[in-house]
């Protein structure tokens, strides 16, 4: 391989590139949110932002030394300092965030209640590998209220909500609690603080931003239909079959030859069909036949019955176990996606039996087939594989906050934590 790097020329000849070069990376990290301080600040956080900026950054920078070549530093330089980049990146952040000891960097938050739902607010913010997204100076219990946060935090009430905040020098009000009734919850008070410029926080919000996703318990109707979020405009729709279209292609084309070798696998382990089709709800509870290779013997459900698939169900072939492992059994999907049926990143579907039972028992079920059903999803890279109501409550969390959330960079997000899944194993059957 020869590298084009100039080899003659001045500093100062390569001083506008450099200086494009540096401009464009700056903006893309800014576009992609990693300048603000309520994003995770682990190594996983961090990478995972800056990966996709860094993407974004160099289609920009190839376009821009495409219509102005005067500005082009060569191929190899190019690799050098986005390698540089990468790795410069990564390193000063974690360091800084690990050991810069600036903790006027966290915002601050008072947490109004003081209960059960209080403690489980402080024992998440305490499971913060690295810095923690903010500082919680103190817990404001509500009359007659049970106590389950450390004593030494509790802030007796002596004044108004707003002069508390102040004398703490926080920044929110963060409201752990669901009991709203009886006339001693405060939103006189907690209007005052939001026309005061203080961000007020509910559960939900919190573990939304905190957890990625909705707390099924404290979740209420006007949160849906009040708050941000479910957007389903045009222009997200074309980006998002744009997507859909190139990332299958690219992966199709890099995985047909690991499938045709699974295809041969299965015929000569049980015969014929290589593929199976079976009845799935997609977007807007319309059913469609899911393309998917054949991981489980011909007679897997004799008894008539669908039936949730377990750990090392004992009605798959030995190939099956492997390409199920792997997750290369969902590969065939990709022709799902391409006619438009499924999306690369969404809700996975799941079966109208088991549909119609869960939509009688866990509340909101229905609202995950408001967009496509995907290969991957968010629930997927975020919670392992489960085969029971719980587990289903548990995914639908997760679901419900991609539907609410759903972007591009979200969709790029969740197809780097996918590779994480497939190479590690996490959540296979």
């Amino acid at each position: 391989m020869q590298w084009d790097v100039p080899v003659s020329g001045s500093l100062i000849s390569q001083l506008p590139g450099a200086v494009t070069f540096t401009f464009v990376i700056l903006a893309s990290m800014a576009a992609l949110g990693m300048y603000q301080l309520d994003g995770r600040q682990d190594f996983e956080g961090i990478l995972l932002r800056l990966l996709p900026s860094l993407a974004l950054g160099f289609g920009f920078i190839t376009l821009i030394f495409y219509l102005f070549p005067d500005l082009y530093f060569g191929r190899g330089l190019l690799a050098i300092v986005m390698l540089l980049a990468l790795l410069l990146i990564l390193i000063i952040r974690l360091l800084f965030f690990r050991w810069s000891g600036l903790d006027s960097l966290r915002p601050r938050a008072l947490v109004l209640g003081a209960g059960v739902n209080a403690r489980e607010l402080l024992d998440l913010i305490d499971k913060t590998s690295i810095l923690p997204n903010l500082k919680i100076v103190g817990f404001v219990p509500f009359d007659k209220e049970s106590r389950h946060v450390p004593a030494e935090m509790i802030i007796p009430k002596a004044g108004s909500l707003a002069s508390l905040v102040d004398q703490y020098d926080a920044s929110e009000v963060i409201v752990a609690t669901q009991e709203r009734r009886g006339g001693t919850f405060p939103i006189q008070e907690l209007l005052e603080c939001r026309i005061s410029g203080i961000k007020v926080t509910d559960l939900v919000g919190f573990f939304e931003r905190e957890c990625g996703h909705l707390r099924m318990d404290s979740l209420y109707p006007s949160w849906l239909v009040f708050g941000s979020g479910f957007n389903q405009g045009t222009l997200r729709t074309v980006v998002k079959r744009m997507f859909d279209i190139i990332t299958s292609l690219l992966l199709l084309i890099v995985t047909l030859p690991i499938m045709l070798l699974t295809a041969l696998l299965i015929v000569i382990e049980d015969g014929w069909p290589v593929f199976y089709r079976q009845e799935r709800v997609g977007d807007a509870g319309k059913t469609y036949m899911v393309i998917k290779f054949r991981s489980m013997f011909n007679d897997a459900e004799k008894a008539g019955k669908p039936q949730w698939a377990t750990t090392d169900d004992p009605r798959s072939t030995r190939v099956g176990r492997i390409i199920r492992k792997l997750r290369i059994d969902e590969l065939p999907q990709i022709i799902n996606v391409l006619k438009g049926e499924m999306s690369f990143v969404g809700p996975r579907p799941e079966r109208p039996h088991f549909v119609d039972m869960l939509s009688a028992q866990v509340p909101y079920y229905n609202m995950r087939h408001s967009i496509k059903p995907g290969i991957t999803g968010w629930a997927q890279v975020r919670y392992p594989y489960g085969a029971s109501i719980e587990d289903a409550i548990e995914k639908l969390q997760y679901d419900l906050y991609y539907v609410k959330n759903h972007s591009l960079f979200l969709d790029f997000v969740i197809l780097i934590d996918t590779v994480g899944v497939v190479l590690l194993r996490k959540g296979s059957r």
